[in-house]
């Protein structure tokens, strides 16, 4: 049985008044792929930053690899340390890159951040290798961001991310604002890294036909709490919460038409 590669135990997040997530408590195994799926609101998006470092828990600890990582503030070293453990690729990558620079120059920034110990040839080496990777070639690693496509920025984000050679990599919405023909490119890609590499992933996403591509287990979460969990075809098969029942009946079949009113989820 792999070994758990991160844990969550009570991990709560308070707004003001509003609870944003409630207790909640799951386990990525080392290599495994998990996916956080529920509407907008549901704190699935709250769970990812907590547990990248972009929020603070207001209960609850978050443990990686064995080790408890402390809800205050840290030095610049060890947030650098945790970075190159976990990394984050957002829904827009647009607004995480530098729009002056080039895809090339965007990775030898991040390699530079953690300090890879590479001589300039071996960062050439390893930039190249990153590109490739992702499926980049010359032409589009020396364009900037804005003469790139969305698919393409998202192919640069998470080069930018696996630069920094992490053991989970957290995926936000990452394929949401894509074209349906680009989503499968990208979650094509994404397995394909997972079974080169062995880099475990935890997938936040409104879409369970889209989670199906890229995970092994799944929980789903309604305003802030988990209310089903386990390996996702058997949770897709026979779900048991009502909102999982409406979160599946939502998702479109083929020869799908919308009508004028109809809504998606009761």
């Amino acid at each position: 049985m792999p070994e758990t590669l991160l844990a969550v135990d009570g991990l709560r997040k308070v707004f003001g008044h509003h609870v944003a997530v409630d207790s909640a408590t799951f386990a990525v195994a080392a290599g495994g792929s998990l996916a956080i799926v529920g509407e907008s609101g549901s704190g699935k998006t709250t769970v990812a930053r907590m547990i990248a470092g972009l929020e603070r828990p207001s209960a609850g600890t978050i443990t990686v690899e064995g080790v408890d990582r402390p809800g205050g503030r840290v030095s610049t070293t060890l947030r650098r340390r945790w970075a190159r453990q976990i990394q984050i690729v957002f829904q827009d990558p647009y607004g995480s890159l530098d729009r002056r620079q080039s895809a090339r120059d965007s990775l030898r920034e991040i390699l530079d951040i953690h300090d890879s110990g590479l001589d300039d040839r071996a960062v050439t080496t390893r930039i190249e290798q990153l590109l490739d990777q992702v499926g980049l070639d010359t032409r589009q690693a020396g364009a900037s961001p804005r003469a790139l496509s969305g698919g393409q920025r998202q192919r640069i984000a998470i080069a930018r991310a696996l630069a920094a050679d992490p053991q989970l990599l957290i995926l936000d919405e990452a394929v949401a604002a894509l074209d349906v023909s680009i989503q499968a490119q990208i979650l094509n890609l994404l397995a394909k890294i997972r079974r080169d590499s062995g880099t475990a992933y935890l997938f936040i996403t409104h879409d369970l036909a889209v989670a199906r591509h890229i995970a092994d287990d799944v929980i789903v979460m309604h305003r802030g709490s988990i209310v089903e969990r386990g390996p996702i075809d058997d949770v897709l098969r026979t779900p048991n919460d009502d909102y999982t029942k409406r979160l599946i009946a939502s998702v479109p079949r083929p020869g799908w038409k919308p009508r004028r009113g109809e809504a998606v989820i009761g």
